[in-house]
């Protein structure tokens, strides 16, 4: 969701306009309903950065119980829809744990309808369209033997978590807001029921189009790629069409959907790669990669039972359904390859396989040069060297061999001056964190730092260039992370009634990179010279797990 930036222009919720394109389509590739309605339903929490993306900056001003706030509870409540919306569940298949599943489709959202939200411009103003999904909005005939309900626990964590990864720049689905109803909802036990208003310019899945292709619907297919081409990826339509003539209402040229979905895939197979690079130079676990849960645009989609890394574990698996550990951490890069070669089979009734094999080529080298690049803006090197991948991959055997927290060897490693030796804090962390340091420990992580401060010493940086290197690490390297027992603890208050903390942890995971007493990184880096490389770790918001802790595993159920 990076092609819209900023704030929109305002408008006002009651009287929002849709573009229903999905509607548009046959009939049966969706199923149209109203959302069901949830019983003593109270907003619970709203993302102001989502809400100014949509220009609904009147759900933000003082007093809970406003207008606007009230209509937007009673969406999420199924009570009403708005004028213009055109409710529907859509129709897709997918991979689910490699085996293919035919059976499949939205069991328990309903795409309430598309607004329309513009922008102010150099020129004219910019106009894009905004999917607004209602999870837990009830029963579809793809609910297989699903309650159509959502509970608080996934969905606090789908809000929160899709509103880190925007701070953090990685393409995302949005959370306009998460409503708690009064619902007693079965699920290991008994939990409260709740609804979100999860937001993206597109819902299609790679699923969509695997359901078209695996049952053999070939003219559905392509009304499908047309859509796709027209509404999501008009580059790739311009460039195929060239100087041939086609009206917006007629079915494409087959030479030209040919050039264009092959376009398409290979644009789907960039963003992807780009994507999973993200997720690993960031740490997250997203545990539920079935290609129905896999976004076309490339985006972060259907937060599950994800995790961020706590100590760096390349194995990672927190989803106690993946017995076999398909979706670990360190399997994310190949799956994502797997998948793009599930969607690529789907494209295959068109497109010759030589040329989807071949695009799919481009896979892996796009996916190396961006985590490169990220990592050496969390590492903060200067500028580029052969060895840098070496040294990227010594410091991950460290964090690795010494179970340092991932989240606070960046941030401490962000606030050292290099012209000074190694803080105390930062070589105490990084040699362990388990409490049982040894003279070999601190050697080891001593004689990493030595080759870091040596790599940017080569750079031969000024005072300034140094301070402003740091202060760029520290703007890359979140000091606040939506660590699963953080997340517990607020799922917690939020079943009990108590909304603060939600409030508290969504303030902090959208401006991660400072603490809100600071209020910059400028701030955070003046206080780590002052007191501590550590200083900032005081906040009770960035407390990693108890040593003693077990690993905490989640179920896909939500």
């Amino acid at each position: 969701m990076s092609d819209f930036p900023g704030a929109a222009t305002p408008q006002s919720f009651s009287t929002l306009r849709f573009n229903n394109r999905y509607a548009r389509l046959p009939e049966h590739f969706f199923s149209r309903m109203a959302p069901q309605s949830r019983l003593a339903t109270r907003l619970a929490d709203v993302s102001p950065d989502c809400a100014r993306l949509l220009g609904l900056t009147e759900l933000l001003e003082d007093g809970s119980d406003s207008p606007a706030r009230e209509q937007l509870r009673q969406v999420m409540a199924g009570e009403q829809v708005l004028p213009g919306m055109d409710a529907l569940a859509q129709k897709y298949t997918g991979h689910q744990f490699g085996q293919y599943n035919p059976q499949l489709g939205d069991g328990r959202g309903l795409l309430l309808g598309e607004m329309i939200v513009t922008r102010p411009g150099t020129d004219v103003p910019q106009e894009a369209t905004f999917d607004l999904h209602l999870k837990g909005a009830g029963r579809t005939p793809y609910s297989r033997f699903g309650d159509g309900q959502a509970v608080v626990r996934s969905s606090v964590r789908e809000y929160l978590a899709s509103e880190y990864m925007a701070a953090l720049g990685i393409p995302t689905s949005r959370a306009l807001a998460l409503a708690v109803n009064g619902e007693r909802v079965q699920r290991e036990v008994i939990e409260p029921g709740a609804t979100l208003m999860r937001v993206a310019e597109s819902h299609l899945r790679f699923g969509h189009f695997e359901w078209l292709a695996h049952s053999g619907r070939y003219d559905d297919l392509k009304v499908l790629i047309d859509h796709a081409l027209r509404e999501h990826f008009p580059e790739c339509l311009a460039q195929a069409r060239a100087d041939t003539p086609s009206s917006d209402d007629m079915p494409l040229e087959d030479a030209v959907r040919i050039a264009a979905t092959l376009g398409m895939f290979k644009t789907v197979i960039a963003r992807t790669a780009r994507l999973i690079a993200a997720w690993q130079s960031y740490g997250f676990v997203h545990a539920v990669m079935n290609t129905d849960n896999m976004s076309l645009l490339g985006m972060t989609f259907d937060y599950g039972p994800y995790a961020f890394l706590d100590g760096y574990e390349a194995n990672l698996i927190p989803n106690h359904t993946d017995q076999a550990g398909r979706y670990g951490f360190a399997q994310q890069p190949g799956i994502g390859l797997w998948n793009l070669e599930r969607l690529g089979v789907a494209f295959s009734p068109l497109i010759d396989v030589e040329a989807l094999s071949e695009a799919l080529g481009q896979y892996e080298g796009e996916l190396q040069r961006e985590y490169a690049r990220l990592m050496r803006l969390r590492l903060g090197l200067p500028d580029t060297d052969d060895e840098d991948m070496t040294l990227v991959q010594q410091w991950r055997d460290l964090l690795t061999e010494g179970r340092v927290d991932h989240t606070h060897a960046y941030r401490l490693l962000s606030h050292w001056d290099v012209a000074q030796p190694a803080p105390a804090a930062l070589v105490t962390l990084l040699a362990g964190t388990q409490g049982l340091h040894v003279d070999a420990d601190e050697a080891r992580a001593t004689s990493w730092l030595t080759r870091y401060q040596a790599r940017i010493a080569a750079a031969d940086l000024s005072d300034d260039d140094e301070r402003q290197r740091r202060l760029g690490m520290l703007g890359c390297n979140p000091l606040y992370v939506p660590r699963t027992h953080l997340l517990l603890e607020v799922i917690a208050q939020v079943e009990q009634g108590n909304d603060g903390s939600l409030s508290a942890f969504r303030k902090r995971l959208s401006m991660p990179f400072f603490r809100p007493e600071e209020g910059s990184v400028e701030a955070a880096l003046t206080l780590g010279t002052a007191q501590g490389v550590d200083a900032e770790l005081a906040d009770d918001w960035t407390r990693p797990p108890a040593l003693d802790a077990a690993p905490i595993c989640m179920s896909c159920s939500s």
